[in-house]
């Protein structure tokens, strides 16, 4: 019976010591998350926003585009596609894939980052094209969110070259994964009006929102992994040079969306989660991702976006500590209403600007 128990002891052992894992977690130490104070300091500003619901109990309306005509446009996980005129979103066709990043080019089309497929263009039902299904001789494995300049170049962020969503389980498992591995494959890509498409910029771990400035002379990037937001210089002596933009944030930056008048929104996915304190030990999280899913990190509920300047200052900070919107991803204020938008919520948010914090 001693021998029984000691074999299995070893054989338990042995499996979290040395049972193949997909991830290679690379060493990383993060600084300490800063305090939900100051810029971020903690409130409810969400609490009176109400909640919509997606048609027939789906879920994950990550993004928001605002058509030409003034209509609003979002998406679910199962790739359907809703028009948000009114109380309650209408469904109008099946996409297919699994649309992240959605924004509206100067030709009144509809640009899709979908995760499984590549960049998407939709002029209306029946009629999705692919642009970009590989960059640079390799595919374009997962395309997160794009922005779309004047001239019509797009710019697109990639989160991984490492793990594909589509055979992963889904988006939402993959950024774990590779956010746990702090691998750096993730980049920046545009494709030029002639059809060319190019990297602009590399080395992220799980690139995701990026935007442009007013001017169009530099990029934001959101790097979820590092909780961070790079400048991207554009135009100048300095272009194609990043600098930090804003760094060590109190979460993990999601999309960022451009508001049209110099300033920007990013959503967080997640407060900073406590087992940051493993990144430095590879070895430690093998065995953690090897104990299941149970254990493994994961987003917390706890929705927050910031609104900021072009010089980074914080202008509004608005949360919802209850989580009752998920995984928040998205947000923008379109008239009268301010929308957050969620990964994984059965709908999303939405409230009067009239309410809203004051701009500092």
């Amino acid at each position: 019976m001693k021998k029984a128990v000691l074999a299995i002891l070893a054989l338990g052992l042995g499996y979290l010591a040395f049972w193949p894992v997909p991830v290679e977690p690379e060493v990383y130490r993060p600084l300490k998350g800063p305090a939900f104070t100051g810029d971020f300091e903690e409130n409810d500003a969400m609490a009176g926003f109400e909640f919509v619901e997606l048609p027939g109990g789906a879920v994950g309306p990550e993004d928001l585009a605002v058509m030409p005509d003034g209509k609003i446009y979002t998406t679910d996980l199962a790739g359907a596609l809703y028009r948000i005129d009114g109380v309650a979103p209408e469904k109008i066709e099946d996409l297919g894939g699994r649309p992240l990043g959605l924004k509206v080019g100067r030709d009144g089309a509809l640009y899709i980052s979908d995760s499984y497929r590549g960049l998407m263009r939709w002029t209306g039902p029946g009629k999705l094209e692919t642009l970009v299904d590989e960059v640079e001789g390799a595919p374009l494995i997962y395309a997160n969110q794009l922005d779309i300049a004047r001239d019509g170049t797009v710019y697109f962020s990639n989160s991984s070259d490492r793990f594909d969503p589509e055979t992963m389980g889904g988006t939402k498992p993959t950024s774990v994964m590779t956010v746990w591995e702090q691998s750096d494959s993730g980049y920046v890509a545009r494709r030029l009006p002639d059809g060319t498409v190019e990297k602009i910029a590399t080395g992220f771990v799980y690139t995701n929102g990026v935007a442009l400035s007013q001017e169009e002379d530099f990029l934001l990037i959101a790097e979820t992994g590092r909780a961070r937001v790079h400048k991207l210089w554009l135009k100048g002596e300095r272009s194609g040079e990043v600098d930090l933009f804003l760094g060590n944030l109190p979460g993990y930056p999601d999309n960022l969306e451009a508001q049209g008048d110099g300033t920007f929104w990013l959503a967080f996915a997640s407060p900073r989660v406590p087992a940051e304190v493993l990144m430095p030990y590879p070895f430690l999280r093998k065995v953690l991702w090897r104990l299941g899913p149970k254990v493994r990190p994961a987003p917390i509920h706890r929705g927050m976006v910031i609104q900021f300047d072009e010089k980074g200052n914080i202008l509004r900070n608005i949360q919802d500590p209850s989580g009752r919107f998920g995984v928040t991803t998205s947000a923008l204020i379109v008239g009268d209403d301010f929308y957050v938008m969620s990964l994984d919520g059965k709908g999303f948010g939405r409230g009067a600007v009239s309410d809203l914090p004051a701009l500092k």
